[in-house]
């Protein structure tokens, strides 16, 4: 079975940053699947190379998270149009899993689908357009009913469809409801983070890792290390990086005289390790909007992984999950104080921090475990193999 796998932000161990698409990559391998990758680069010239048997074409089109809306648009309308043409050269594909964001990923897809008769499986991990039009980047109100018409037209033309999280299974499905839609998540990897449980330390290790960008929600972060410092609390703030945020945020960091909050720049899988090792709470932060509740964030299924107490300025899905397994609890996103009140009781009760962070790591393996999902995902194509 040929499997071309469409991901303009393709990552390997080696170049840091998000990497399911590499695991799910993997997991065709081991099932005897031949497996391409068309993926995007910011080098001006395209080339390609076989990294642990996958087959990875990187195209010249470049993206940033620095870049602001309409340099990221230009960005997805560049890459669709790239892989397009790039996937004529591959031969005869068995099959084409979509990985979206963007959502022109899909139309991509669509068209190969109608040009070579290739069905194709659609996998969402935010949903578009919704995610642009609450934060306001889309206002148009044509517009927004043309996108919401590409997004129903992709999900129709797939054979099948992935949610990575609960409720985006359940967005879609009510979107399509004759399509099959599966909730596969991201993936706790248990067998790169090992939970090292610190006694004694003299200051609570906060970490955000991830993008810094509008998404985010960051200055809430910002000031909930402003509170403590003003409640004299022993803990220290990190924030691990990049994005088109960073710079407005360590000016205010500098301007309110923030020793506990220290930035990291961006790391690749190792040094992202690192910072996890010495990170005693992990914070998973987003702006306060309904379609971000619904996301699937890399860092939270990390911080399971890792055995890290859990803290999220959101509702949704994930608060749920951590508050029912006691590995970790929300926070007001519009009150930081609520913070510092609910961290209190980690820094004088070593015995419950470690109660919490131990269910962290169970829940990874009990639930999200790399693989059990990377097996579910295999299981997506087990008709194909059949025919």
């Amino acid at each position: 079975m040929r499997v071309l796998l469409l991901h303009q932000h393709f990552k390997t161990p080696v170049s840091g940053g998000a990497i399911r698409s590499y695991y799910l990559a993997k997991a065709l391998i081991e099932h005897n699947a031949e497996v391409f990758v068309i993926t995007s680069t910011n080098q001006k010239k395209p080339y390609s190379e076989v990294f642990e048997g996958i087959t990875i074409h990187y195209l010249p089109v470049p993206y940033d998270n620095k870049f602001g809306f309409f340099e990221r648009i230009t960005s997805f309308i560049q890459f669709m149009l790239a892989s397009t043409s790039k996937s004529k050269s591959l031969g005869k594909i068995d099959y084409c899993y979509a990985i979206s964001v963007p959502l022109t990923v899909g139309i991509a897809a669509m068209w190969i689908k109608r040009r070579s008769h290739v069905p194709f499986i659609f996998e969402v991990g935010d949903l578009w357009p919704d995610a642009p039009i609450q934060m306001g980047f889309i206002k148009n109100y044509f517009l927004k009913q043309f996108l919401y018409w590409v997004e129903k037209r992709i999900y129709q033309s797939a054979h099948a469809i992935v949610g990575l999280s609960p409720a985006i299974q359940s967005s879609i499905q009510k979107i399509v409801p004759q399509k099959k839609v599966y909730n596969i998540p991201n993936f706790a990897d248990c067998d790169f983070y090992k939970p090292i449980y610190s006694e004694g330390k003299q200051k609570l290790v906060v970490s955000y890792i991830g993008a810094i960008g509008l998404a985010n929600g960051l200055d809430y972060l910002i000031e909930c290390a402003n509170n403590c410092r003003k409640a004299n609390l022993p803990i220290q703030f990190v924030i691990c990086g990049e994005g088109a945020l960073r710079e407005r945020l360590e000016n205010n960091a500098k301007h309110l005289q923030l020793q506990n909050l220290t930035f990291i720049d961006f790391q690749d899988r190792a040094g992202v390790l690192k910072v996890m090792d010495a990170t005693d709470v992990c914070f998973v932060s987003y702006k306060r909007l309904p379609v971000l509740e619904t996301g699937s964030p890399n860092k939270f299924f990390d911080g399971l992984a890792a055995g890290k107490l859990i803290v999220t300025n959101f509702g949704g899905w994930i608060a749920r999950e951590i508050e029912e397994a006691r590995c970790g609890f929300s926070v007001d996103s519009n009150n930081p104080l609520d913070f510092v009140v609910k961290i209190k009781p980690f820094l004088t009760d070593e015995k419950m921090l470690q109660q919490y962070q131990q269910a962290a790591r169970a829940l990874a393996e009990r639930k999200f475990s790399r693989k059990i999902l990377s097996e579910q995902f295999a299981n997506l194509f087990a008709w194909k193999k059949e025919n």
